[in-house]
């Protein structure tokens, strides 16, 4: 069986490297950018020699070393850093151009000779002069961050080091999808997009650099990012035990400290500077079928009409580079493809989205009629060599050259190139490749001294090396691909999808976790991965589900196919050469346990929606660990999800709790924070039990211990929740038929909310959209619950709500709207459940359901 890596190194060992250098207009030799010159010795900051006070902060000198803190808002601080008299130029690829420019005033604190600092409404900044050191506190005096002592700031060698001390219970979240455990501390990792075929629990680094993490020490959460585009690295605890550090190989020392208290409030400062997620289209969220590659034509119509015909609720079809002349982006195959528009029209009138993929890289064929490269160099937008002349590299397709992103002109002809596709019905773009990914060279992409031009709004125009700039390319990649779909169909929410990326770039695609391995350790891998993703502001991300690379028993591939259902997106993906991996292989057990998985999917959309939107205008993911929702669950305040194995939050309200390590057989205990838990499947209360029967006034409450089987993945639901679910439907363009469901399991702060839209257009920001908050209150074996008023323009399928209230005790249940009137309950003893169906009206509703008498 030929893998993907033969593949690759017998396509590129093929691959004539000798091509003419191509006639185009020469680009300048690259400027030095900021602390780009290697230093002749390092450069220590020891001591501050001067401080002075600003309106929103401080500036310091240490010797010729200039410091500067500022306050954005009285939660969100920004420090910068030069080796010289001179701040480097104020512009970010990441940071939104309204935020770093935001200043809020600050309270001056005394200048002594010890120390000099500002106070926010939330935060001091204590600048001590003797040794060097920035020290960050809330209002109660507790210290959030503080420069390492005798390990001072440095410059050495172009690049610098920023080291903070690490408490000894302080824990570490974020960077992206680097694998491996949650939690980052005792690790280290390189920010440098890296194509990682195969990737490994230790394999560093991958595809993505998101130089933003969270720390979390006792309940209290502060976030940092280091807002820098040059290979940089992040240590927790690797080096010295008590210490972390940050740094770069070059470019500016600029970093951003954001405070919670809470682990939310830390991700939506995040958002306020990098942007949320815009929303996506409804089908985004719908299972997307995908193999590489699906080949002819008469195979593509195969795989749609085997899910309709097997009843998979899905709505998306991948297409990747086969489908193309000789992999060449931009074209079809006519041989294999012999009538594309007629396929798209056909499948989408079965409710599929076709989604095509779109390799950066732009063949070098001059004198061949092919458009982008003939066009690409008429408008001089590919990357060049020192000498002047366009770099080349080979690729899937042959040589190559490499569209120059920082271009704002470049980024406009890319996205105009995708001007026939969407003319054809193409509905999304899949950016792979764009790292950028280069075969037959040792760093696996271009040199670092190619060179790019700036050309951007924000930034002074320069060239640049590729070492400053290679972090950035793919995401100003998917950029190009989101404002081009704009401008060609400026009324609809565009489908990007991107392997490479950089901090900031959530808000041009989504994401996934690229080649991963069908083994039950990628299994396990999949599930931190995507949180630390979510906590990275990729709250719109998903993995190949049963494994890219390689065959996955028919265990691996249904317990994946479960758990995928429950992650923001939904995809399963293959390679060549590999066993089928679609739902139906293994024949009809296997194929019914996997179809179910997706038709929750499908029944939870109108929640997963809900989630989807409040990603859109708070940052926060989808997909949370349970730090996220319980920060102070623990006696000790540590995250729960230290051990907790693989659990994971969808939302407030849905906990899945697959096992530790999924192809063990072992029982297991789930870990539940100290609320009442409903089972998701039976409808049933967890029963918890002592820990310890002999010491049983000091020992927690715990939950049972779960024995796996492969027809169940355990999934529980928080006590005072309301989930909506919608009728089972094969895709979502299809309409519901029938109430919308409200599943009410009272508890604590009962509450739970709905929105809606038509799915596909920006109309929702001119207030066609319904959004509906529910509430509940239980007294006395009593439920009241409350359907607020929608707000909103849009008009909804249902008419009308089956309210479902669970743990109700006994049959002769009362219903009554608190406007009059008496409804039919329905009492389900197997599930302790009572049905009533509630008109859905402008006004709202109160619904009253009182036991009867004893």
């Amino acid at each position: 069986m030929v893998n993907r890596l033969l593949f690759r190194l017998g396509t590129a060992c093929s691959l004539s490297l000798s091509l003419a250098t191509a006639q185009a207009q020469p680009a300048p030799a690259a400027a030095p950018a900021a602390q780009a010159t290697p230093a002749a010795a390092p450069q220590f900051l020891t001591a501050v020699t001067s401080v002075r006070a600003l309106n929103e902060g401080l500036e310091a000198r240490s010797g010729e070393a200039l410091l500067r803190v500022t306050a954005l808002r009285d939660d969100v601080l920004r420090v910068r850093i030069s080796p010289s008299a001179t701040l480097p130029e104020d512009a970010s690829w990441a940071v939104l151009p309204e935020s770093r420019t935001r200043r809020t005033q600050v309270t001056a604190l005394p200048d002594t000779a010890q120390a000099a600092g500002f106070q926010t409404a939330a935060l001091e900044v204590r600048l001590e002069k003797n040794p060097l050191r920035l020290v960050i506190l809330d209002r109660q005096g507790q210290v959030l961050s503080a420069d390492a002592l005798n390990r001072p700031t440095q410059f050495v060698g172009g690049g610098f080091q920023v080291t903070k001390e690490m408490p000894l219970d302080e824990h570490y979240f974020g960077l992206g999808d680097k694998p491996g455990p949650l939690d980052r501390r005792d690790m280290a990792f390189t920010m440098w997009n890296t194509d990682a075929y195969r990737h490994q629990e230790s394999t560093d680094p991958l595809y993505k650099s998101i130089p933003f993490f969270m720390a979390v020490r006792a309940g209290r959460s502060h976030g940092i990012l280091l807002d820098n585009t040059w290979r940089s690295n992040f240590n927790f605890g690797k080096q010295w035990h008590d210490a972390y550090s940050f740094g770069s190989d070059g470019g500016p020392l600029d970093y951003y400290v954001l405070y919670g208290p809470s682990p939310k409030k830390v991700l939506e400062a995040y958002a306020f500077l990098t942007g949320p997620s815009p929303l996506p289209p409804l089908w985004a969220l719908g299972f997307q079928q995908s193999r590489f590659s699906y080949e002819p034509e008469s195979q593509v119509r195969e795989i749609a009409s085997r899910l309709r015909s097997d009843r998979i609720p899905s709505d998306t079809i991948f297409l990747d580079i086969d489908f193309q002349v000789q992999k060449r982006p931009f074209t079809i195959d006519k041989a294999k493809f012999p009538d594309f528009a007629g396929m798209l029209k056909d499948l989408h009138q079965q409710n599929f989205h076709i989604v095509t993929v779109t390799d950066l890289h732009v063949p070098a064929l001059p004198n061949a009629g092919y458009a982008p490269y003939d066009t690409g160099i008429a408008g001089n937008h590919f990357i060049h060599n020192p000498d002047g002349s366009i770099f080349t590299g080979p690729v899937w397709p042959g040589p190559s050259a490499f569209p120059d992103f920082t271009r704002a002109p470049t980024r406009a002809w890319w996205g105009a190139l995708h001007k026939d596709f969407v003319k054809l019905g193409v509905d999304g773009f899949w950016n792979d490749m764009n790292e950028p990914s280069v075969f037959e060279t040792p760093l696996k992409t271009m040199p670092r001294e190619s060179v790019h031009r700036i050309e951007e709004p924000g930034f002074a125009p320069r060239s640049a090396t590729h070492a400053e700039l290679h972090n950035v390319l793919g995401t100003q990649n998917a950029r190009a691909t989101y404002d081009g779909l704009l401008k060609l169909k400026p009324d609809e929410r565009p489908f990007v999808l991107t392997r490479a990326t950089y901090a900031g770039g959530q808000r041009y695609a989504i994401t996934w976790t690229g080649d991963n391995s069908a083994t039950w350790n990628h299994l396990r891998l999949s599930t931190p991965m995507l949180l630390n993703l979510g906590l990275s502001g990729f709250a719109f991300a998903g993995v190949d589900s049963g494994g890219f690379s390689g065959s996955p028993s028919p265990e691996l591939l249904t317990r994946w196919t479960q758990v995928a259902a429950f992650n923001p997106l939904h995809r399963n993906h293959s390679e060549k050469y590999m066993a089928p991996h679609e739902v139906w292989a293994n024949g009809p057990g296997p194929l019914a346990v996997r179809r179910a998985a997706i038709e929750t999917r499908y029944r939870l959309m109108p929640y997963l929606y809900t989630l989807a939107e409040e990603t859109s205008r708070t940052g926060i993911p989808m997909m949370r660990p349970l730090f996220l929702e319980f920060p102070d669950a623990a006696a000790d305040k540590h995250p729960l999800d230290l051990w907790a194995g693989n659990q994971f939050l969808l939302g407030r309200s849905l906990m899945v709790v697959p096992p530790p390590y999924a192809d063990a057989l072992d029982a297991y205990r789930p870990t539940l924070p100290q609320v009442e838990w409903f089972d998701f499947w039976t409808g049933k209360k967890v029963v918890k039990e002592k820990e310890n029967a002999t010491d049983p006034d000091t020992k927690p409450l715990v939950a049972p211990k779960i024995t796996p089987t492969l027809e169940v993945l355990p999934v529980f639901v928080r006590a005072g929740s309301i989930l909506p679910l919608q009728p089972l439907v094969q895709s979502t363009n299809e309409k519901p038929q029938g109430p919308l469901e409200l599943r009410v399991y009272p508890g604590p702060d009962c509450q739970g909310s709905l929105y809606v839209d038509d799915g596909r257009t920006f109309a929702y920001k001119k207030g066609a959209f319904l959004r509906q908050e529910f509430t509940c209150e239980a007294s006395d074996g009593n439920v009241r619950v409350k359907l607020a008023p929608p707000t909103g323009k849009y008009a909804p399928w249902w008419k009308s709500f089956e309210v479902v209230v669970y743990d109700w005790a006994s049959e002769g249940a009362t219903a009554t709207l608190a406007s009059g009137g008496k409804l039919a309950a329905r009492y389900d003893a197997p599930s302790r459940t009572v049905r009533i169906t509630v008109p859905a009206t402008a006004q709202g509703a109160e619904l009253r359901l009182t036991k009867a008498a004893p």
